[in-house]
């Protein structure tokens, strides 16, 4: 059968997939070229980066060793620019505005924990040094960093450390650090701004091995025990938050670098 024009419809096909662009070529190249070859960025690759950060701050992402290659840019771009410190921010306030929602006993019972890497202190100068997380964690070398005890505070920390303070709250500081680094901990600590803790945890000798998820469970049970009563709880990782003996309302702070266990 012909066309009305009289040209055969099979000529008219053909014509027709040799300009169309292949959906599946294309498709499959966009993602080859993630960054561009010339050496640019890829909105596509910004916008997978952008979907992975969510899906890993969201704890959707599982367990991962490294950030993606391609995303090291864009991680780079969040932690350096004005949007790591304002969700930083917006997190404090929603923790400070539950605080002031808490009948505080005023026997000293009434405890709010802090991590203290990525939640009360910075390591951002060393993980600029280690790819922002896209290389594999040395002990080694971030122990030879903690040691240096020149860590900064977050500032959006360190306003709700103070203010938590003020309210009555008792301040438990639980990290995965070693007791060995107790001393340099605590000296970064007050020359960063913080002071007054009740309770500074630290892993000792049985606790090592233990995955931080059950180690925190198990500081906060003893914690529990002796009477205390968790009201809230802030960390960078989910490890620092769930378990058991969790708090009445735990806050993640963003940390896009590295996932603990």
């Amino acid at each position: 059968m012909a066309s009305p024009r009289g040209l055969p419809i099979s000529f008219i096909v053909l014509t027709l997939f040799t300009f169309l662009p292949n959906h599946a070529t294309s498709l499959r190249t966009s993602f080859i070229k993630l960054p561009g070859s010339d050496g640019s960025r890829s909105s596509a690759a910004d916008t997978y980066c952008e979907s992975w950060r969510l899906a890993a701050e969201t704890n959707n992402a599982g367990t991962w060793d490294v950030i993606p290659s391609v995303c090291v840019d864009s991680v780079a771009g969040y932690l350096n620019g004005d949007q790591y410190t304002s969700d930083y921010g917006v997190i404090a306030d929603y923790a400070l505005a539950f605080a002031k929602t808490v009948q505080v006993s005023g026997d000293g019972k009434d405890v709010w924990i802090f991590d203290i890497d990525e939640t009360l202190l910075t390591n951002l100068d060393y993980y600029k040094a280690h790819g922002y997380g896209s290389e594999p964690f040395e002990s080694n070398s971030f122990n030879e960093w903690v040691v240096e005890g020149t860590a900064p505070a977050f500032e959006a920390s360190l306003r709700l450390y103070n203010a938590l303070k003020k309210l009555g709250f008792t301040i438990v500081l639980l990290t995965g650090r070693d007791e060995h680094q107790r001393s340099v901990t605590e000296t970064n600590l007050r020359d960063a701004g913080y002071s007054g803790w009740e309770r500074l945890l630290l892993r000792g000798p049985e606790d090592q091995g233990k995955s931080a998820t059950n180690y925190k469970s198990e500081q906060r049970s003893k914690l529990i025990e002796k009477g205390f009563k968790i009201r809230g709880n802030t960390g960078d990782q989910w490890s620092d938050l769930l378990g058991f003996a969790v708090a009445d309302r735990s806050f993640k702070v963003p940390n896009p670098m590295y996932y603990i266990p």
